[in-house]
């Protein structure tokens, strides 16, 4: 296929605005997939994606198109839209030369709409602007059309789309091929690869997703990353269909994926450049490193199942980019991860990844910002784990991450809103109209304002109208303490949170007025504090279970029974002094939730 008859180009838009139903309507009218064989959502390949009804993994495919009496090659790549997987968008973006901006007719334009389309603009892509779903009989066209024109500008036309029963779909495709450009590069050129994504497989090790910059590649070509020099030899190359599917080889400007054969998934990273092994050319640029920011630690419910939880995140991250982890060990709960993510949906989706495809349910502890602790000799630390906190003696001051947020929101929900900003520490509030009928309302936060139950919170307040988007600004000094929680007279190391100090105490009550309901009761009575600095601000109590243990006498005197007590009480008593609290792996979770 000439060069010039490649197009790459990828659909952005806000969650559940329609890309993965506009994808399928994609490959219906280019027959890609076999009608008999088309279902809904059919690049969402991961059954968590299904139930859940989101894209989670960016999946790309190819497909062939007739237009004019010329052939062209297609090559999309469907991307997530929720904002934990924006990481996932930024890769799409720089593989491809275009972009659909695909916009609900019925919500308009949304926080994710306005955050792919400046990241979009960054990258220099051609943009197609779309109207989907106007087949609602909630659809506002016109008012959408204009919320559009303010974002993208007034020169672009929107095309007005129905995804589910296919209407414009064909007239957008040929816009594709009309206004998105072939992609560049120098197919004489020694190889340039640009790895987006990866996954492993059994047989043919770890396979590298790629765009063809410069040059091409065949199976058996001697190949190396340029980043750690790792040399192999590509026992397979094709396209997506969008199942793998070989062919003789790639050329410049081809989206597909490179089998290396390699068996250690850690050689292998997002961003790398593979080149010719005796005939290499100078690296890519590659892409941003991404910055967790959200980190929690995972634990075997049994040490024996270390090995395959530590297996488990190595081959998720050769799939997720984004992920981060570390080794750590705790008195508790002892060997684990400290595992960071992009936001609570990230975390939440790489635990139930790690339950179905590792067979393995890790016990996840409160969720936690990384903050910055001013040492009093003048050393910085970046801590995410607070078990490595210093003394209060140590340091001078802490630091927290803040970030720059957007919701956009109808009219009607701006005071709630607003309100909620204010009890999470916000600051500069400001809001401008979009339309007659949406507020863009925008605010800096504390991270660690918007990691328990912030999200859930805006979408009851705005009876889920409201979207979010956010990015981190940098850190700032903060009035924070530390707040440990003991059971049983044992700090759960797990359970430490710093906090504002003019909000410990109430941090500290709901965290031991919660545990009292979710910790079950034993046979010893289990004293609940929240402790700052050695001096506790909050305490409950669970108390003991209660055995009958006179239940097999009958008759006789009543001493007898009261004998049997003393020596329950006794028991009790002893058990109290030694007893060990074994805290249940759902526990962590559900502490963070708020209250209303």
């Amino acid at each position: 296929m000439d060069q010039k008859n490649i197009r790459n180009f990828c659909i952005i838009a806000h969650i559940n605005h329609g890309k993965s139903t506009l994808s399928d309507r994609f490959l219906e009218l280019t027959h890609t997939i076999e009608m008999s064989k088309m279902k809904p959502q059919l690049l969402d390949q991961m059954e968590l994606e299904r139930e859940r009804g989101i894209t989670i993994k960016l999946a790309p495919v190819q497909m062939k198109f007739v237009y004019k009496n010329q052939d062209y090659i297609l090559n999309l790549i469907d991307t997530p839209g929720h904002a934990d997987f924006s990481y996932e968008v930024s890769r799409s973006l720089a593989a491809v030369e275009g972009a659909i901006l695909l916009v609900d007719a019925s919500k308009g334009v949304q926080a994710q709409t306005v955050a792919h389309f400046e990241q979009s603009q960054k990258e220099n892509l051609v943009i197609i602007p779309a109207i989907n779903k106007i087949d609602l009989i909630s659809s506002k066209i016109e008012t959408v059309e204009k919320e559009i024109k303010s974002l993208v500008g007034e020169n672009l036309p929107i095309f007005k789309i129905s995804a589910k029963d296919s209407t414009g779909v064909e007239s957008l495709l040929e816009e594709v091929i009309e206004k998105i450009p072939a992609p560049k590069g120098d197919p004489q050129k020694p190889l340039r690869a640009l790895v987006f994504d990866s996954f492993y497989d059994p047989f043919l090790g770890v396979i590298a997703q790629v765009r063809i910059v410069d040059g091409k590649v065949s199976a058996r070509t001697k190949l190396k990353f340029l980043r750690n020099e790792e040399k192999f030899e590509a026992k397979e190359v094709g396209i997506f269909k969008p199942q793998l599917s070989p062919c003789p080889e790639l050329q410049t400007g081809a989206i597909g994926y490179i089998a290396t054969g390699l068996k250690e998934i850690n050689l292998v990273r997002v961003g790398d450049t593979i080149s010719e092994a005796e005939n290499a050319a100078q690296p890519l640029p590659g892409y941003k490193e991404i910055q967790p920011v959200v980190f929690s630690s995972f634990y075997p419910e049994q040490d024996k199942d270390f090995e395959v939880l530590r297996d488990g995140l190595w081959k998720l991250k050769l799939n997720d980019a984004a992920l981060r982890f570390e080794p750590e060990k705790s008195g508790t709960l002892g060997r684990g991860f400290r595992c960071g993510f992009l936001g609570l949906l990230h975390m939440e989706i790489v635990k139930e990844r790690m339950k179905r495809e590792f067979n393995i349910e890790p016990v996840i502890t409160l969720p936690s910002v990384a903050y910055k602790v001013h040492m009093i000799n003048g050393e910085i630390l970046e801590i995410s784990n607070l078990t490595h906190l210093p003394d209060n003696a140590q340091y001078s001051l802490i630091e927290e991450p803040w970030s720059d947020i957007e919701i956009i929101t109808p009219l009607s929900y701006m005071g709630s809103l607003m309100e909620l900003l204010s009890g999470r520490r916000a600051i500069n509030l400001n809001s401008d109209f979009i339309s007659g009928e949406k507020v863009v309302i925008r605010a800096q936060i504390p991270l660690s304002e918007m990691i328990s139950d912030f999200y859930d919170r805006l979408k009851s307040l705005s009876s889920g109208f409201a979207s979010l988007s956010y990015n981190i600004i940098g850190w700032k000094k903060g009035d924070l303490v530390r707040l440990d929680i003991f059971v049983a007279q044992e700090k759960v190391e797990a359970m430490s949170r710093i906090v504002p100090k003019q909000s410990a105490y109430y941090e500290g009550k709901e965290m031991v007025e919660k545990l009292k309901d979710l910790l079950p009761r034993v046979m010893f009575p289990q004293a609940l504090q929240a402790v700052v600095g050695g001096k506790v601000l909050a305490r409950e109590t669970i108390p003991a279970l209660k055995k009958d243990v006179t239940g097999y006498l009958y008759g006789g005197d009543i001493t007898r029974k009261r004998k049997l007590w003393e020596k329950q009480k006794r028991g009790k008593k002893k058990m109290t002094a030694r007893g060990h609290v074994e805290i249940p792996s759902d526990v962590f979770l559900k502490l963070f939730k708020k209250g209303d």
